[in-house]
């Protein structure tokens, strides 16, 4: 038998880092260049979908691409992912018009499915468990660079170069990345013989895009109570019915669905996909709040975000150390005592709390997801086979993407029933539309004293139960977290 080269591990860990970077950053520096590329190109009906179809085509095929890793092994997969992510960056500079960036952002999608789960599972198969535990410190905190740099990058590029741009910097970081993987990561050989779930896969793509769909584009493209509405639903949900018997009967299913019968993945699973709903209730509301309540200006209300990225990375580095000592259920209820107490102190926010006690409880939000988010992709890696590494990671992190998605929906929904509860049978007359008169100081000065008050206490109450919702998705979390096997001998079960 062939002997495998060694794998030259910090060189890989750098190559990843700069991988999952390129993949982080994409969402912030995008939103920075949004309104440049709109004047641009028109289109403005379509704004949501050049975020919608990235979204999209990387959480639907997150789970894919974790069972063809773990068949065909990471790096050739990776490369496939990676290489869609640069082609579709490369057309997305060349766009001509709304329509075009929306495809070419779906082929950007596409590969960036790839990315996260794979070069996470990566990570946990060239460390021990004690060495993973500590690196997922390093891989988190990409995630807090990148949302620091990411508006910064991105406004330079659009005030100095083009918007072109923004897209094609993301060339260089993924050859790089594709050359430190392809030259000093060396896995063993697999089996030649393969069985590939077709079926399951053309029916998980399908069943989760039409799902997806209707979430994202629900209330907008179409009234959610109309016949389209439920034919879509009904079609989605049917499909994926379908897929679980399939799966069920699959020689080599693309889900395996025993992985879930253990208890640390199904309630680690769970608990991600609560924590989805946390994070984009803070880091979508947050800032309109800041800006639009407080009246701050939006370097402000960045900085009360930012702080989430400065716990998340911090208590991921400090939870690698903590998992060996004190086992996963202590360290993942620790982070979910913090989401409870980072989501309390939003439901009692007041527009004279000030930006720093948003920033404070954005900071608590950020350790909670490091707290949780380390503990259970460290778990999980370590309860089973390398066989299923893959998959098993990709689970996890579909979960938490899948939360997120469910997320905008809901506290969508929330917000505006909200709001037109509050202008129901009030003497002024304003509508929805008229709260982003609230989100410049300019548009504030436009309008009255009264009017601007009268604005800022809707904007306010209805805001206040988004932040309820997401203090009960904090309290479920500690909930499903009670429910983890005690122990740190689970953390040894792949050694």
């Amino acid at each position: 038998m062939t002997k495998v080269k060694e794998t030259k591990r910090p060189l890989v860990l750098i190559a990843v880092m700069l991988a999952m970077f390129m993949s982080a950053v994409e969402a912030t520096i995008v939103t920075t260049a949004m309104p440049t590329i709109v004047s641009e190109l028109g289109g403005f009906s379509r704004y949501s979908w050049v975020f919608s179809s990235y979204l999209l085509m990387s959480t639907v095929t997150v789970l894919v691409y974790g069972k063809l890793a773990d068949l065909f092994g990471r790096k050739p997969i990776l490369f496939i992912g990676l290489s869609l992510f640069l082609l579709g960056s490369l057309l997305s500079g060349f766009a001509s018009s709304m329509e075009q960036l929306i495809a070419f952002r779906l082929l950007q999608g596409l590969g960036a499915g790839a990315v996260m789960p794979i070069a996470t599972t990566i990570v946990g198969d060239i460390y021990t468990t004690e060495e993973r535990a500590k690196v997922q410190g390093y891989l988190s905190s990409v995630w807090g660079v990148s949302a620091v740099l990411g508006p910064a990058i991105g406004g330079t590029v659009v005030a100095y170069l083009r918007w072109e741009y923004i897209f094609w910097l993301n060339i260089p970081l993924g050859i790089l990345a594709m050359i430190g993987i392809g030259f000093f990561l060396h896995e063993p050989e697999r089996e030649k013989k393969v069985s590939i779930d077709y079926k399951g896969a053309a029916l998980l793509m399908v069943s989760l895009s039409a799902i997806l769909f209707w979430l994202v584009e629900g209330g907008q493209s179409f009234n959610r109570s109309s016949v389209l509405s439920l034919g879509i639903l009904t079609v989605a949900v049917g499909l994926f019915i379908v897929f679980i018997f399939v799966e069920r009967a699959a020689k080599d299913p693309l889900m395996p669905f025993s992985i879930w019968k253990n208890p640390v993945i199904l309630y680690a699973n769970l608990v991600s996909f609560t924590t989805g709903f946390i994070l984009i209730g803070v880091s979508t509301y947050l800032p309109t709040y800041v800006t639009g309540v407080m009246e701050q200006p939006a370097i402000i209300a960045g900085f009360a975000l930012t702080s989430m990225s400065i716990g998340w990375p911090l208590a991921s580095s400090a939870a690698g150390h903590m998992l060996i000592r004190y086992g996963t259920f202590t360290v993942s209820f620790i982070g979910g005592i913090s989401l409870i107490i980072g989501s309390a102190l939003f439901v009692i926010m007041s527009p004279s709390s000030g930006p720093l006690w948003a920033a404070l409880a954005s900071f608590f939000i950020g350790v909670g997801m490091g707290l949780t988010g380390t503990s259970f992709v460290v778990t999980i890696q370590a309860v089973v086979p390398r066989k299923m590494r893959g998959s098993a990671t990709a689970a996890n992190m579909f979960m938490r993407n899948f939360g997120n998605t469910i997320g905008v929906a809901f506290y969508g929904a929330i917000l505006n029933i909200g709001l037109l509860n509050y202008f129901k049978g009030k003497e002024i007359n304003f509508g929805l539309e008229d709260v982003n008169l609230l989100l410049t100081e300019e548009s504030r000065q436009a309008l009255g004293v009264s009017e601007v008050q009268y604005l800022q206490k809707g904007l306010d109450i209805s805001l206040q139960w988004v932040y309820i919702g997401v203090l009960l998705f904090a309290i479920v979390s500690v909930l499903l977290i009670l429910r983890i096997p005690r122990g740190k001998e689970l953390l040894h079960a792949d050694d």
